[in-house]
């Protein structure tokens, strides 16, 4: 099987002596047939949360069921589907609770896991998923399936960076008509959390960010200010467009303290700054105890948009159906597996929102 495998953190190869185990029960085969490059994987790549090496990243994808282990149901060979890194029992306290993305259940892919080289020596399955390859087998709570009609490039995309920036907004946030909404980033994750926003009826949804090409872009995605994230007093810029309190949603979709930092300071009391971008193990953020309990203050974490797969894709899909979601626009280019440093490169270089591996039939 051919693969991108990270022997070296930010040095993928691609490879063909990766060996991929059948499913076992509870679990499925599927043909990659596309998998869009999300920041955390090249996070994951340059050992962000370590981890161990040589690995396969890649976790938004989409492909064609070739294969399914005993005890599946729902999910059939030949089904195209949407493959997540969500991975839920179904029946533990968090998911009996509605919180899949939370699932307490240990799995038995985890360990070893199901990918090898040609002499029986581990490669890690990066974020649970290891979809920058031909092929992956994943558990079947991690598959969701939609309709031929659905390219798997748009498809991909449903894995991760829609359902985390939509949910953020409209799951965790729970952000309704008339709020007031500021997205920090302006990149996959945060022009999805604008489109979730819109969707919901914020008015107005502001989108900060430090690149003038992502601010147009977050005007295109539904955002009616887009602000310098660096200007000289963003906080009173958000004032004025919010009657001199500040927002009633913060969502800081970029992993990295300063921009947390910044978040807690454009909320207005009674408001909520939900976190949702993934930074690197041990970043901390300060902030003023006195504050947070005197304007009651919210700071809450959104994981994977808190999204419900077999609920919140479909939905997604009828949105995008009706061009209420706007999918195809987020893809910047689309390259072969043999490609991907330079899809990858691209992405860590800001020239892009999304980038996709697409594999042949």
């Amino acid at each position: 099987m051919k693969a991108a495998v990270c022997r070296a953190f930010g040095t993928p190869l691609t490879i063909e002596d990766v060996v991929l185990a059948p499913p076992a029960a509870g679990e499925v085969l599927v043909a990659v047939r596309a998998c869009a490059i999300c920041h955390s994987d090249i996070h994951a790549a340059e050992g962000a949360w370590g981890g161990h090496l040589p690995a396969i990243y890649g976790h938004e994808a989409a492909g064609v069921v070739r294969e399914v282990g005993e005890m599946v149901a729902g999910v059939a060979a030949g089904d195209h589907v949407v493959v997540t890194l969500i991975r839920s029992c179904g029946h533990c306290f968090q998911c009996s609770r509605g919180d899949r993305v939370l699932c307490e259940t240990r799995f038995a892919i985890e360990s070893p896991g199901p990918l090898t080289d040609r002499d029986g020596r581990r490669i890690a399955q990066g974020i649970g998923t290891g979809a920058f390859a031909e092929q992956v087998v994943v558990h079947a709570s991690q598959v969701v399936p939609i309709a031929r009609d659905i390219r798997f490039d748009v498809a991909s995309l449903l894995g991760c960076g829609v359902i985390t920036g939509f949910g953020a907004a409209v799951n965790t946030a729970g952000v309704a008509t008339g709020d007031s909404v500021v997205v920090i980033g302006a990149g996959g994750v945060g022009l999805n959390a604008i489109q979730g926003a819109r969707i919901a009826g914020a008015n107005p949804v502001i989108a900060l960010d430090l690149a003038g090409t992502k601010r147009d872009a977050a005007l295109t995605f539904g955002a009616t200010h887009a602000l310098d994230a660096a200007g000289a007093d963003v906080a009173a810029e958000v004032r004025a467009l919010t009657g001199g309190r500040g927002a009633d949603h913060v969502l800081v979709t970029v992993g990295a303290g300063p921009a947390a930092a910044q978040g807690l300071t454009l909320v207005r009391p009674g408001g909520q700054t939900v976190i949702v971008g993934m930074p690197a193990t041990g970043v901390t953020v300060p902030f003023e105890m006195a504050d947070l309990a005197f304007y009651e203050h919210r700071i809450v974490g959104s994981k994977m948009g808190s999204t419900r797969l077999p609920v919140d894709i479909p939905a997604l899909i009828a949105l995008y159906r009706t061009g209420r979601l706007k999918l195809d626009e987020l893809i910047t280019d689309r390259y072969p597996l043999e490609q991907i440093n330079e899809a990858i490169r691209a992405v860590t270089d800001g020239a892009a929102l999304r980038n996709v591996i697409e594999f042949p039939a």
